[in-house]
This record gives C-alpha cells, sequence and structure tokens, in this order.
C-alpha cells in the first residue's frame, strides 16, 4: 500500500466506519458537557467550594455576560437562524436518508442534537436571566443544563453507534 493509498484512507468519506468520525463524536460532546452555555464547567465548581472568592464574582460575571450574549443572538436573528438550521436539517435529512449519502446522514447525526442544545442553551439563558439567578440557584441551574446536555450527548452517541453499526454491517464495511 502506498502513501496515497495510506491518505485516502484515514480521509474516507464512509462517516461510519472511519475512526475520525467517532473521535470527533466524542470530543465534540465531551467539549458541551464541559462548556455550560460558554462557562467552563470546572469554573463553575470552582466558584461553588469558595463563597467569599473572586471565583463567584468572576462566574456571575461571565454568566451575565454569555446569558446576555445568546439572548441578543437569538433575539436578533434568532427567526433566520431557525430558518436556516431547519432548511439545512432538512436538506442533511433527506440527502441522507431518502438519498442513502451517508456523509449526509453523519452530519445530520451531529448536526440535530447540537441545534436541540442550542434551544436548551437559549432556554437557560432565559431562566437565569428572568429569574437573576445567584449563588446556589445559579449552581443549580448550570448543573441541571450540563445534566441535561450529557444526557442528549448520551442519547446521540448512542442513536449514532446503532445506525452507524447498522449502516456498516449493511453497506458490507464490515464484511457482512
Amino acid at each position: 500500500m502506498d502513501l496515497l493509498d495510506t491518505i485516502f484512507e484515514l480521509i474516507d468519506k464512509r462517516s461510519f466506519s472511519n475512526l475520525w468520525f467517532w473521535i470527533m463524536l466524542a470530543v465534540l460532546w465531551s467539549s458541551l458537557s464541559h462548556w455550560v452555555i460558554g462557562v467552563p464547567w470546572d469554573m463553575v465548581v470552582r466558584a461553588r467550594r469558595r463563597e467569599e472568592d473572586q471565583t463567584v464574582e468572576d462566574l456571575h460575571d461571565i454568566v451575565r455576560v454569555n446569558c446576555n450574549r445568546i439572548l441578543l443572538i437569538s433575539e436578533e436573528v434568532g427567526l433566520i437562524l431557525c430558518g436556516f438550521m431547519c432548511f439545512t436539517l432538512t436538506s442533511l435529512a433527506l440527502l441522507g436518508f431518502l438519498y442513502d449519502n451517508e456523509f449526509s446522514q453523519a452530519i445530520f447525526l451531529l448536526a440535530f442534537p447540537m441545534t436541540l442544545l442550542g434551544l436548551l442553551s437559549v432556554r437557560t439563558a432565559h431562566m437565569v436571566r428572568r429569574d437573576s439567578l445567584e449563588g446556589e440557584a445559579l449552581y443549580r441551574r448550570l448543573f441541571r443544563h450540563r445534566t441535561t446536555t450529557q444526557a442528549l450527548g448520551l442519547v446521540s452517541i448512542f442513536v449514532t453507534a446503532v445506525w452507524g453499526m447498522f449502516q456498516n454491517y449493511t453497506n458490507g464495511a464490515l464484511g457482512g
């Protein structure tokens, strides 16, 4: 096997039999569960431990800034973004599942749960700003958001893995 064959094997467009796809899926959900509405989770944990420290004030500032940013985006371009995402997800779903394009299936299985997570982030930002959450109430809300993100990631990875195994089995990638 020469160098060109090796390179093309690494960049194979068959997504579900490609190691890079599965690495990207794991890194994606790991990152998304670490960043809760744009705030690193370790910062939340540090602020929760030290009630009298500068970290609490820093956390509240970052949460306020990120909530305002998320809500500004949703208020100003939310409708256009929603229309674009609906078009994109519908196109990917049709190309992937109706026309049996594996790459489109893989992108859809990555993008659809991330869209749900985006909606969840907007909802959490609304709750934080509406209720002016601080202290323990803010920590609980961020923890719920993170737990929901992790559950969504778990379901997403499971569905993607099952669909990927089915695709690999039926398309002969596993020798079946």
